[in-house]
């Protein structure tokens, strides 16, 4: 199963956005607090365009609580990372895999990465800019392995206008 992870996220479109994202993909989103707002807010439902019930979500306190109820193979996306997201191997569909990301101002702790050095990523940029948008790095991060398990069962064709609309 995919996990998405995120550590003390504080702008609520983007956490609408990335729910959006967990829907369309049936990955399983992890919200772990401080949060920087309120679930119910506008701006969420907004971003996630009422696809917020379709969201597999589970709050936690804090880090600990989320490592003590999950078992599985952790990946941290930190501007500090060296190895780029693209070099490791997720294709392992039997394996809980956990992509962690931190809050939007200033990542994940460097208390939680020096512990996993090994599986801290980094999605390659240039030096214009310090990151990307989280929910942009979210998505690319459940694609890559998504595109590493081929895809798993999502839908290949659009389900409501049909296989053959373009041809029509």
């Amino acid at each position: 199963m995919i996990n998405v992870v995120l550590y003390a996220p504080e702008i609520p479109q983007n956490t609408g956005n990335i729910m959006r994202t967990c829907a369309a993909t049936k990955t399983k989103l992890h919200l772990i607090k401080p949060l920087g707002f309120n679930l119910d807010e506008k701006a969420i439902k907004r971003s996630g365009a009422n696809y917020i019930d379709e969201c597999d979500y589970i709050v936690y306190e804090n880090f600990d609580e989320f490592l003590a109820k999950n078992k599985g193979k952790y990946y941290f996306l930190t501007r500090y990372g060296h190895k780029p997201h693209s070099s490791f191997d997720y294709s392992n569909k039997n394996e809980n895999i956990y992509l962690v990301f931190g809050r939007e101002s200033t990542g994940i702790p460097k208390e939680i990465l020096k512990n996993h050095l090994d599986t801290c990523l980094r999605i390659p940029m240039t030096d214009k800019v310090r990151a990307l948008n989280l929910s942009n790095c979210v998505a690319i991060m459940v694609y890559e392995v998504l595109r590493q398990q081929d895809y798993n069962d999502l839908l290949r064709d659009e389900p409501f206008k049909g296989k053959d609309y373009l041809e029509k």
